[in-house]
């Protein structure tokens, strides 16, 4: 009886033997499959970055090789939620901004007051400034005019001292800083009531040409004056057309001699309408009698 119940113990616990078996041959087959395999430790660890950097999966981990040579082809294409929606918002604003311009165009053709007011608002959106901005920025280019007039002043003074007409001519530079400006006397020129060259100033007019040729690509201006005394008989009915006939002259002489481009030439004839001195005066009607050449300062 006592043999019965130990084969029976013996007969139950015998399954423990061969499930241990069982394991140990599981854990050689691993082994095995392990020793046959190979683990590139680089490539491991450019996974686990790559993943890290693109995917944000792993908290601590490091930024990856390159371009990721894993996940790059895949996880570029991925984007943030956080970025996503920065852009739908981004998005949103703009359009939002779209339809409230589009409703200001709309109020704006209403009246010319409100289509004057759209004009200065779009003018400020274009340029992306503020008042303060645009006024610095007009100043900045007021100084920079003014510097570079200032130069070619300097330059035609130096000019003129070189040809020795400096004393024949007279140099000014315009208050706004636009042009420099030489005037030359109009009794020196011309005689009373004609506008033909005097062949004792045309010395002059070549030096003073000479000038002019340093700036052949700058606006150059021919602007002819009279006195007030009218004009008595003669070929001109009247100071205007003298003063123009002048100009006419000058111009016709640099172009001619001088071989400046006459399409940066402009000549004009003010008569007695910018005077410079009064009237009243033999003096001051010998100064009113002038030509003037402005040169500008922008090509």
């Amino acid at each position: 009886m006592a043999r019965k119940k130990q084969e029976e113990e013996k007969i139950e616990g015998g399954w423990i033997n061969t499930f241990a078996d069982l394991m140990n041959l599981l854990l050689c087959f691993f082994v095995l499959l392990f020793s046959m395999s190979t683990v590139d430790a680089d490539k491991f660890e450019q996974l686990v970055t790559s993943m890290s950097e693109r995917i944000n999966i792993f908290s601590g981990g490091g930024s990856a090789v390159g371009e990721g040579p894993f996940v790059s082809s895949g996880t570029d294409q991925l984007v943030s939620i956080s970025q996503f929606f920065n852009e739908f918002k981004n998005t949103g604003e703009d359009s939002k901004a779209t339809q409230d311009q589009d409703t200001q165009k709309d109020g704006d053709q209403k009246t010319d007051d409100g289509r004057n007011q759209g004009s200065e608002g779009t003018e400020g959106q274009d340029t992306g400034m503020t008042a303060e901005q645009k006024a610095a920025y007009e100043e900045a280019e007021q100084e920079e005019l003014k510097q570079r007039t200032q130069e070619m002043y300097g330059r035609i003074v130096e000019e003129a001292e070189k040809n020795n007409v400096q004393d024949e001519i007279s140099i000014n530079m315009d208050k706004n800083y636009q042009y420099v400006q030489i005037s030359m006397n109009g009794a020196i020129l011309f005689d009373s009531g004609t506008a033909e060259i005097k062949k004792s100033t045309l010395p002059l007019l070549k030096k003073v040409g000479t000038i002019l040729k340093v700036y052949d690509s700058h606006m150059v201006k021919i602007v002819g004056h009279t006195d007030s005394v009218p004009i008595s008989g003669g070929m001109y009915r009247n100071n205007v057309q003298l003063s123009m006939a002048r100009a006419e002259s000058v111009f016709d002489y640099m172009r001619v001699n001088k071989f400046l481009k006459p399409g940066n030439m402009e000549p004009s004839g003010r008569g007695p309408y910018e005077k410079i001195a009064s009237n009243e005066t033999a003096e001051g009607r010998a100064r009113n009698r002038r030509v003037e050449i402005k040169i500008y300062t922008d090509e």
